[in-house]
C-alpha cells in the first residue's frame, strides 16, 4: 500500500467552511466509485478551521500523476471538482492535483 498526504486551505469564510464540511458528508457515489476504480483504497479529510489535511491510501502500483489524470476523466469527477471549487477559492476548471498540494513525510516512528 502507498500513502499520500495533501493539504489545502479553504476560503476565509466560516459559512463556506461549514458548507464544505457538510457537503463531504454526502459525497456523490460516482466519486467514490471512481476512486476505487483507479486504485484508491481509502481517502480521509481532516479539518482544522479552514486548513484541510487529506490522507490517500492506494494500491502498490498506484502512480499519482497517471492515476489522478485517469480519475479526472471518470463520470462525475469534473463536475465534483467544479462544485467544491467554490469553497476552495480556485477556478472551477482546476484539477484536484492543482488545488491539493502533496506533502513530504519528514518523520515516521515506525522506521
Amino acid at each position: 500500500m502507498k500513502r499520500y498526504c495533501q493539504t489545502l486551505t479553504l476560503n476565509n469564510d466560516p459559512q463556506l467552511v461549514e458548507k464544505y464540511i457538510e457537503v463531504h458528508s454526502h459525497v456523490w457515489p460516482e466519486i467514490i466509485e471512481g476512486q476505487h476504480e483507479v486504485g484508491i483504497l481509502s481517502m480521509e479529510i481532516y479539518a482544522k478551521g479552514r486548513n484541510l489535511f487529506m490522507i490517500v491510501d492506494t494500491v502498490d502500483d498506484f502512480d499519482w500523476e497517471r492515476d489522478m489524470a485517469r480519475l479526472a476523466t471518470l463520470p462525475g469527477q469534473a463536475e465534483w471538482e467544479a462544485y467544491v471549487s467554490r469553497f476552495q477559492g480556485c477556478s472551477p476548471e482546476a484539477k484536484s492535483t492543482e488545488k491539493w498540494q502533496l506533502m513530504t513525510k519528514i518523520f515516521d516512528s515506525e522506521k
